[in-house]
C-alpha cells in the first residue's frame, strides 16, 4: 500500500492547486431603464398582462389566439427543442454518476495439449467512473440546465410571438371590414349620383360630360370597394392558415360577431420588470450562463482525468461432465491521465469558448436594448395616436357636414358635381383615417403587449 501513497498526495495536490475561473455574467439592471422617455399611455397593472387578450371583450380574439397557439409550428418546434435540451440535461446529470454494463458470454472450445472440449460460460457486471475532479462534468451539467431554461423560455415566447401576430392580423381584419363598408357607401352614393346626372343630362339640365364624370366616378368607387374587398378575403385567408379554423366556420364566426377595433383596455410597463418578464431576454441570459459553463468545461479539460473501473462476475468451465467454478472480482484500475502535448487543441477549444461566451453576451445586451426600443416606439405610437384621435373625429365630423351641404346644393342646381366629388373625396379620406388611426392604436397595443413579454416570468410552466 505504501506504493499508492505518492500517487494519492500527487492528485490531492493537482485538485487543491487546479480550479476554473468563474466568468462574469450580464447584469440585467444595467440594461434596464431608469424610467421611459415617452409618456405611459396607462396606469394598469401589468400582473393581468397574461390575460390581457381575455380582458378585451372579444371572446372570438381569445377564441382565435387560443387555435393558433394549438396549432402552430413554431410553438410546436419550440416544444420539440425543450425535449431536446431536457434530454441532453439528463445525459450531462448522467455523465457525473458511474455506468454499469452487464455482459454475458458463452464460448465451446478445445485444445487437446492442455484441456478437453469444454464450454465456459459467464455473466458479468462492469463498472466504470470517471471521478470529476475539476468540475468538467458539472460546468456540463450547468449549461444543460441554462439550455434548457432558455428553450422553456423560448416556447413562451413563440406563444406570445403567435397571439401578436394572430391579434394584428384580426384586427387587421376588422378594419378592413370597417373601409370596405365605407368603401360600399361610398360606390353607392356615387352611383346615385350618377343616376341622377344621367336623368338630368337626357333632360337637357346638364351636359353630358357632368354625367360621364358621375359615371366614371361611381366606377372607380365601384372598383376601390371590390379591392377593399379582396383584401378582406386575405386577412381571412391569413387567419385561416394561423388558426387551421376551416374558411367556412371562421366566416360563420366573423359574421356573428360585430366589425369593431379594440383594444380599449390598457396597461403599464415598469422598466425595473421589463427584462425580467421578457422570455427572449431571460432567454439570451441562459445563453450566456451557458457559455460561461462551456468555458469552464473546457478549462477543466486541459487538466487531470482521474477514473475508475470495476468488475464482478460468475463463470462456470464444464468439461467430460464435470463443472468448475470461475467466479472473478477486481477493482482498478484507477487511472490518472495527465495531458502532455496536444499541438494546442485543449487551449484553442478554452479560446474558442472564451469567445461564444463574448459572443453570447453582445447578443444579450443587444436583445435587451432591442427590448427598451421596443417599448420606447409603442409607446410613441400609442401616446401619437391618442393625440390625434380627437382631431381625426373633428375633422371627420366637419367634412361630414360639407359633404351634406355640397350634396344639398348639387341636388338643387346651385352647386356643380366637381365640388360634389371634392367634399365626397374629402370625407371618405376623413373616414378611412379614423379608422386606420383605430387600426394603428390596436396595433400598438399588440407591440406593447408583445414588448412587454406577455406577462410571461420566469416560473411559468413550460411543457412536459
Amino acid at each position: 500500500m505504501s506504493h499508492l501513497r505518492p500517487a494519492a498526495a500527487a492528485t490531492l495536490a493537482l485538485i487543491l492547486c487546479a480550479c476554473a475561473t468563474p466568468l462574469p455574467q450580464p447584469d440585467a439592471t444595467r440594461s434596464t431603464p431608469a424610467g421611459w422617455h415617452a409618456p405611459l399611455p396607462h396606469n394598469g397593472s401589468i400582473d393581468d398582462l397574461s390575460r390581457w387578450w381575455r380582458l378585451q371583450g372579444d371572446p372570438l380574439l381569445a377564441q382565435l389566439i387560443e387555435s393558433a397557439q394549438s396549432n402552430s409550428p413554431s410553438i410546436a418546434s419550440a416544444a420539440a427543442r425543450i425535449a431536446q435540451a431536457r434530454a441532453q440535461r439528463t445525459a450531462a446529470g448522467a455523465a457525473l454518476l458511474p455506468s454499469v454494463d452487464a455482459a454475458a458470454s458463452a464460448v465451446r472450445s478445445s485444445q487437446q495439449s492442455v484441456m478437453p472440449m469444454g464450454t465456459t460460460t459467464q455473466a458479468a457486471l462492469q463498472a466504470s467512473w470517471e471521478i470529476d475532479l475539476f468540475g468538467a462534468r458539472r460546468a456540463e451539467r450547468r449549461a444543460a440546465d441554462a439550455r434548457l431554461e432558455g428553450a422553456q423560455a423560448g416556447w413562451h415566447a413563440a406563444r406570445v410571438s403567435v397571439a401578436a401576430e394572430t391579434a394584428n392580423r384580426y384586427y387587421a381584419l376588422r378594419a378592413c371590414e370597417q373601409l370596405l363598408s365605407v368603401a360600399r357607401r361610398d360606390a353607392a352614393s356615387r352611383a346615385d349620383t350618377a343616376r341622377l346626372t344621367g336623368l338630368s343630362a337626357q333632360a337637357g339640365f346638364q351636359a353630358p360630360a357632368t354625367a360621364d364624370l358621375a359615371r366614371a366616378s361611381a366606377a372607380q368607387a365601384s372598383a376601390r370597394a371590390t379591392e377593399q374587398r379582396a383584401q378582406c378575403d386575405f386577412d381571412i385567408k391569413a387567419l385561416v392558415a394561423l388558426t387551421a379554423i376551416a374558411e367556412p366556420e371562421l366566416r360563420t364566426r366573423l359574421a356573428a360577431t360585430p366589425a369593431s377595433v379594440p383594444p380599449a383596455l390598457g396597461f403599464n410597463v415598469l422598466p425595473a420588470r421589463l427584462l425580467a418578464q421578457r422570455p427572449d431576454v431571460f432567454a439570451a441570459e441562459r445563453a450566456v450562463a451557458a457559455a460561461s459553463a462551456d468555458v469552464g468545461g473546457a478549462q477543466a479539460q486541459r487538466y487531470p482525468r482521474l477514473a475508475l473501473q470495476g468488475s464482478i462476475g460468475a463463470g462456470n468451465f464444464r468439461a467430460g461432465g464435470t463443472d468448475t467454478t470461475a467466479d472473478t472480482w477486481s477493482i482498478g484500475p484507477l487511472a490518472l491521465t495527465v495531458p502532455v502535448f496536444d499541438g494546442g487543441r485543449r487551449r484553442a477549444n478554452v479560446e474558442a469558448a472564451q469567445a461564444r461566451y463574448q459572443e453570447a453576451v453582445s447578443s444579450y445586451h443587444a436583445t435587451a436594448r432591442q427590448a427598451v426600443r421596443e417599448v420606447e416606439e409603442t409607446l410613441v405610437t400609442l401616446a401619437s395616436t391618442d393625440a390625434r384621435a380627437a382631431d381625426a373625429q373633428l375633422a371627420l365630423a366637419g367634412y361630414r357636414i360639407a359633404f351634406v351641404a355640397a350634396e344639398d346644393r348639387y341636388r338643387n342646381g346651385l352647386g356643380s358635381l366637381i365640388e360634389l366629388e371634392d367634399a365626397r373625396r374629402t370625407l371618405l379620406a376623413a373616414e378611412n383615417a379614423v379608422i386606420a388611426l383605430a387600426r394603428e392604436r390596436s396595433s400598438a397595443w399588440v407591440g406593447l403587449y408583445r414588448a412587454a413579454g406577455g406577462g410571461w416570468n420566469s416560473t411559468a410552466p413550460a411543457p412536459q
